[in-house]
């Protein structure tokens, strides 16, 4: 028997709902300590790329340590947890290994790269799976049992 029969994958939209609850509970943590450091240029100054140190550790490893340590122990970020979805193995159902949940955060990049053609690409795969979850082996699911 596949232990994937009769589960409901889910959709584009409902996965961009969910990635923007999750952005803005990023902005609200962040974005007044970046403030305290920083001042309020920081958020007009479009020359710059990445204003220093602390910049970085805010904008780009904390938002990856912190989704990625929300897959490993909940298989869902804040998002996901909150609309009832659970990121699980393609093949087995199961919870994906640490291994294929670092590998998806990471393919998120190619996804996006293209003009975000990798996360269009959920709303037209049978699956519902974007090119991440294409290289990780996983999908996202209905869950109303995550706890």
């Amino acid at each position: 028997m596949n232990p994937m029969t009769g589960v409901e994958y889910v959709g584009f939209w409902v996965r961009a709902g969910a990635s923007v609850v999750d952005s803005v509970l990023l902005a609200l943590v962040t974005w007044p300590i970046i403030y305290m450091i920083y001042g309020a240029d920081y958020f007009t100054d479009n020359q710059r790329v990445i204003a220093g140190g602390w910049d970085f550790l805010l904008t780009w490893v904390f938002p990856a340590v912190a989704v990625i340590v929300f897959w490993i122990y909940r298989s869902a970020t804040p998002g996901k947890i909150i609309l009832g979805l659970r990121i699980v193995d393609a093949k087995t159902g199961d919870k994906p290994s640490n291994r294929q949940l670092i590998g998806r955060y990471f393919a998120y990049y190619v996804s996006a790269i293209p003009l975000m053609l990798g996360f269009i690409w959920i709303a037209f795969d049978k699956r519902k799976q974007g090119w991440h979850d294409k290289l990780a082996g996983t999908v996202v699911i209905e869950d109303d049992e995550l706890d």
